[in-house]
């Protein structure tokens, strides 16, 4: 897709005003290690992980690497936590806990970047087939920074106080990973978190820049199933049965009034049905059809009302084909592909981008208003109990391509697409460096010595 002239000049007029390099704002001591790091150790690392990707709540190998690393910088190790999960503690004296997570797992998609360390990795999945493998949504970049962040938080023990928690999450692309950790005892186990903190590489961004809002970063997503009962006939008699083709196609459109005539104009909310399976040949009417939705929100209150339009709009257009009570329209709301929205909390958010401005210099931001409702499972860690949380971004696009998509030339690739790429060192250094200097201001001598 194509900016427009209007947008493209927009876009060309902000990037104009993008302040100072980073390697002249940001302290030498910390930026430099950081830089060697990756040289000698951090490079090598990403493209291991990048070579080698695994599918949801399959990430053995993700995790074993990560734990070895993780015990060489000084951690204590736990496997096995929600599957392939793992948590990674340095204890370093009195003062609060924070935790970092990161997610480490890929996509079944076949790469197509061009990179010459490019995933050719396969994984048989639950289903029993072979598919391939790629971190085509930057999963590596998020993994690889952890380690750099352990490794440099390791190194620079007499300057913070307080325990460091470090998590390595599976399954984050079935946002069920975050879920199975809670429910394997994760706080109980290890301890709440004062403060939480993720980030997420992102394609659009260019590379050497941070996002940060002090609101809603993430949608909360529901998977829902629609079950459509008929009453199968012949196609040339659709007289003598119900068919579920058509009820289906009514439910579907009817499902859009929800979000344009029931929900407020100015809230969140979206109903998309990503898939219609019915029938097997063209003269037959069959018995069901099977609707297949995602649905988003960005507070209780709207996903309440939009979960239960749908259960309304899908029943009620059962009794208008005439169909008996108990062959209504079955809704299905799954129980494990929910998600609850993320939001970081604004006291927090804030506080950390001043310290990131004092730090970087304020041309580090490149903020824009959300446009999707993309959902993530960071929040299943954060919302009950409630745990103050920021999660930001780092770009990942180097700036002479994000200019020339700008002009009207090849598009940056979006995250989950087979061309999907970031320039790894700035990514990495970056996510490594920003998530450092938020730890050594979160650990400072103590919560209590800290700024409110």
């Amino acid at each position: 897709m194509r900016l427009s002239p209007s947008k493209s000049l927009a876009l060309l007029g902000l990037l104009a005003t993008l302040g100072t390099p980073l390697s002249q704002a940001a302290p030498a001591d910390l930026e430099a290690a950081i830089d060697r790091d990756y040289q000698s150790h951090l490079a090598a690392l990403f493209e291991h992980f990048h070579r080698n990707p695994e599918l949801s709540g399959m990430e053995v190998q993700t995790a074993a690497r990560l734990a070895s690393e993780l015990r060489e910088a000084g951690f204590e190790v736990t496997e096995g936590v929600g599957g392939t999960g793992l948590v990674a503690l340095l204890r370093n004296g009195a003062g609060p806990v924070v935790m970092m997570r990161a997610d480490m797992d890929g996509l079944p998609v076949r790469e197509d970047s061009g990179l010459d360390y490019a995933s050719r990795a396969t994984q048989v999945n639950r289903d029993g087939e072979e598919v391939p493998v790629m971190h085509a949504c930057g999963h590596d970049v998020h993994i690889t920074s952890l380690v750099g962040t352990a490794r440099q938080m390791a190194d620079r023990r007499e300057q913070w106080s307080g325990t460091l928690m470090l998590i390595a999450q599976p399954a984050e692309e079935t946002i069920s990973g975050a879920r199975a950790m809670m429910e394997d005892n994760l706080w109980q186990r290890f301890g709440k978190p004062d403060y939480a903190l993720a980030f997420h590489v992102a394609a659009q961004l260019p590379a050497g820049q941070l996002s940060v809002t002090e609101e809603s970063p993430y949608s909360g997503s529901d998977t829902v199933d629609i079950i459509v009962h008929g009453v199968g006939a012949h196609g040339a008699s659709p007289h003598q049965g119900v068919d579920p083709v058509v009820l289906a196609s009514q439910i579907v459109l009817a499902l859009q009034t929800v979000i344009s005539r029931e929900k407020a104009p100015r809230d969140a909310g979206v109903i998309t049905v990503g898939s219609f399976h019915a029938g097997s040949k063209h003269n037959i009417i069959p018995e069901r059809a099977h609707l297949q939705l995602t649905v988003r929100n960005d507070d209780a209150e709207v996903r309440e009302l939009l979960i239960d339009g749908i259960r309304r709009v899908a029943e009620n257009m059962g009794r208008v084909a005439g169909m008996p009570e108990d062959r209504l329209p079955e809704v299905i709301v799954s129980q494990t592909e929910t998600v609850p929205p993320t939001v970081n909390d604004a006291p927090l958010s804030r506080e950390l981008r001043g310290v990131w401005s004092e730090h970087f210099g304020s041309g580090v931001f490149m903020d824009g208003k959300r446009k999707g409702m993309g959902a993530e499972d960071f929040s299943w860690f954060t919302t009950d109990p409630y745990i103050p949380s920021t999660y930001f971004a780092v770009g990942g696009t180097p700036m002479a391509e994000v200019r020339a998509a700008a002009e009207g030339g090849a598009p940056v690739p979006s995250h989950h697409s087979p061309q999907f790429r970031v320039a790894p060192e700035p990514a990495v250094t970056l996510g490594v460096e920003a998530t450092v200097v938020a730890l050594l201001h979160l650990l400072q001598a103590g919560e209590a010595d800290r700024e409110p």
